[in-house]
């Protein structure tokens, strides 16, 4: 059972923490525009750790605060933070998507709080507003431009939507929930502004990772490409590369191949302590 708690930021934001399990903690965080739900889909729960997910701004039942201070550089701050407050560092540190490149931040810009390393199904690289995060930029846009049920038939019959039900319907999936997901205004500040940022590193900087890192990865994705987690994977030295089956393919498979090799990983880490 998960347990509840929140956080105040510098700037008086209140985040909501969600916590499950027992022994060390490992702070995972969520993608965009998603929440601690995914998190504790993904994570092993018999692998003696504590999950931890801090909710970024905007996100699950964290206050929004200041749209204009949604960024991935802001939400790893929070997250550095909390860590600092609340936790004794260094800790295993990951996320999924956006969670991922937030972790991938920390690790360079804050390596005395990264103990290990776990980057998902990476949106992106190095460089901000990676082509793949146009669609999400798309349904932002849309959704400042007009209602909500017309940003959702226009994106459907635009050549976004139907590239997507075809190569992806996982992340098209995605992509139409945004159009009904609360506050819109929320919703299309976070999509637009998070779509044109990236981690605020360099390639140097992601060479240089020397905490133990396993980087997760599958295919028919085409917002989180398999060959970043390959990219970053060969980037960072010594990191462990799981591919595993697509939630397109198979939601069920997808979770237990993601437990599977998270578990293993934090397994091992345990083993060599």
């Amino acid at each position: 059972m998960s347990e509840a708690a929140a956080f105040r930021t510098s700037d008086g934001t209140l985040l909501h923490v969600d916590s499950a399990g027992e022994g060390a903690p490992v702070v995972f965080q969520h993608g965009l525009c998603g929440d601690a739900g995914q998190t504790n889909e993904a994570f092993p729960p018999d692998a003696g750790f504590r999950r931890i997910t801090v909710e970024a701004r905007g996100h699950g039942r964290s206050e929004a605060g200041n749209p204009d201070r949604f960024s991935i550089a802001t939400f790893a701050n929070d997250l550095a933070s909390y860590i600092e407050k609340n936790i004794s560092a260094p800790v295993v540190l990951g996320g999924i998507s956006m969670g991922a490149a937030i972790s991938l931040h920390l690790a360079v810009k804050r390596p005395d709080l990264v103990r290990a390393l776990v980057i998902a199904r990476p949106a992106w690289l190095t460089q901000p507003a990676p082509r793949n995060m146009a669609p999400n930029a798309e349904v932002g846009h849309l959704l400042r431009q007009m209602s909500p049920e017309e940003g959702r038939e226009a994106f459907l019959a635009g050549s976004t939507g139907r590239r997507l039900a075809t190569d992806a319907p996982d992340n098209l999936a995605s992509l139409v929930g945004f159009f009904s997901r609360m506050p819109h205004a929320v919703t299309a500040a976070l999509l637009t502004a998070i779509s044109a940022d990236g981690p605020g590193v360099t390639d140097a900087d992601v060479s240089l990772i020397s905490v133990p890192t396993l980087v997760i990865g599958h295919q028919r994705d085409l917002v989180h490409p398999l060959a970043y987690a390959e990219d970053l994977a060969a980037q960072i030295p010594g990191a462990r590369l799981a591919i595993i089956t697509p939630k397109a393919e198979s939601r069920s498979q997808y979770q237990a191949d993601f437990r599977k090799a998270m578990g293993d990983f934090l397994k091992d880490l345990k083993d060599n302590d």
